[in-house]
């Protein structure tokens, strides 16, 4: 029997390798505690959920079921599915907590278990941390066998299906390669997107619950395929998904690959009804998001990198729009959620309305040079060393932003260090004006940031 280990319980969800840090014990373990959460800190009763399709991931689903119906909440189960028709069906239904089980983007043999409000907004590290702990100390609220937690079935997709093609339709023939990698969204795109109009060219879109024929994280050098076949089918443009699908990334129609940040532009420049509100980025997203923006009358909204707190800030401020630089991408007049098959709609219904094609949309964006550097840093150290670092550089520096990491905003460019929440790795991303700027100041932070570490061990 696998021992439970605390740092399953991420700062977003519960993930871990099957039976190395996981099996069905303690996800059974990790139900009785989500039950005994939604009595003691929602005073709920009902909890919707869902699962992918990897391989473990119903196994586990059965297991995680049977702890929270132990405490007496009931359990609206859809079965295996796509991560939006699960959402979407506890969002509908306002029911006190909504999980699914997967491990998104991460390879087959991870697993895990995300978590939203009944509302849509992703659940804080904050509340995950009081489940590590009611799981830890075995603290559970067990039911009699008189007041068990009932098992309901349910079937999300056609609603799921009703309420998007309502909201989407076209007049122009639009065609999209749709890339689902196999992964849980070939149980919902495809069919949604052919019944809102869309000709649909299938990329990987059979069920493969072993991610063979594309890994599940829909990386740039992972989407070869798609783009071969929106130059060779000449779509409009493609859409590729990841494993569960919160996450989408777009190719325009020449087969260039957007990034989030340039994504999120389109949708703010072409898509939205009003031009105000505030539009919530994270600290990773590109400096032309605020530039685009910003004179259009949206103001722009800084937080910390996670779909958590995208969802939690777009329903403060109300917002039109919100941007995580991964590729999770919101549109709050839909829902709160993450849903990644609201974007391709989106991006079909500008495309319907506009007479430019996508790719001189995004010719029209501006693209700045970008690095990544990761540095190696102790788990025990890597906290201190960004507290370190916070100090030195707001005395050095008259625009730092201690949000989330350290972003030192410069007449050129910008330079963010923040350290892994899962690795010893302290990572810093780079972007600047001109290639040799990038360089430059990517030298110059990569030197501070070893040289904080030296000092810290010493």
């Amino acid at each position: 029997m696998i021992k439970i280990n605390p740092t399953i319980f991420r700062s977003y969800d519960i993930r871990g390798i099957y039976q190395k840090d996981i099996d069905q014990n303690i996800f059974y373990e990790i139900g009785l505690s989500i039950g005994t959460y939604i009595k003691e800190n929602l005073k709920g009763t009902s909890l919707t959920v869902g699962n992918d399709i990897r391989k473990t991931s119903e196994s586990l689903s059965y297991a995680f079921i049977s702890g929270v119906t132990s405490t007496g909440v009931n359990v609206i189960s859809t079965g295996t599915s796509s991560f939006g028709q699960t959402l979407f069906y506890g969002w509908k239904n306002n029911h006190d907590l909504i999980s699914f089980i997967t491990a998104s983007h991460l390879p087959a043999d991870w697993n895990g278990v995300k978590f939203y409000y009944g509302d849509g907004v992703g659940l804080p590290e904050e509340e995950l941390m009081k489940i590590r702990d009611i799981t830890l100390q075995k603290q559970w609220e067990l039911g009699t066998w008189k007041n068990s937690g009932s098992i309901q079935n349910c079937y999300p997709a056609p609603s799921y299906k009703d309420f998007l093609i309502e909201r989407f339709s076209y007049k122009k023939t639009i065609r999209v390669a749709v890339d689902c990698g196999g992964g849980s969204m070939t149980l919902s795109a495809p069919d949604v997107l052919d019944a809102a109009g869309l000709t649909v060219i299938p990329v990987y879109c059979d069920p493969d619950p072993l991610f063979s024929v594309r890994p599940s994280d829909p990386k740039p050098e992972n989407l070869s395929t798609l783009v071969k076949t929106v130059i060779k089918e000449k779509c409009d443009f493609g859409v590729a998904f990841d494993g569960d699908g919160d996450r989408s990334v777009i190719v325009d129609d020449k087969g260039n690959i957007l990034s989030a940040d340039q994504t999120g532009i389109i949708i703010g420049t072409y898509g939205l009804n009003k031009k105000d509100g505030t539009i919530i980025v994270n600290v990773e997203c590109s400096k032309a998001v605020e530039e685009q923006l910003s004179p259009l009358g949206f103001s722009i909204k800084q937080i910390q990198v996670g779909h958590t707190f995208l969802t939690l800030h777009a329903k403060k401020e109300k917002a039109p729009l919100g941007i995580e630089s991964s590729g999770h991408l919101i549109i709050p007049s839909y829902f709160l959620f993450d849903d990644a098959l609201i974007i391709p709609l989106k991006i079909a219904e500008i495309l319907d309305k506009s007479s430019k094609k996508l790719s001189t949309i995004h010719e029209e964006i501006p693209i700045y040079p970008r690095k990544k550097v990761e540095i190696s840093c102790d788990d025990e150290i890597k906290f201190d060393v960004i507290s370190n670092l916070k100090d030195k550089l707001s005395n050095e520096y008259d625009d730092v932003n201690t949000l989330d990491g350290i972003r030192v905003e410069l007449e050129h460019g910008w330079a963010l260090i923040r350290a892994s929440n899962t690795s010893p790795i302290i990572r810093l991303t780079v972007e600047a004006d001109t290639a040799s700027q990038i360089n430059e100041i990517a030298k110059k932070f990569q030197n501070e940031t070893e040289t904080c570490i030296k000092d810290t061990i010493s």
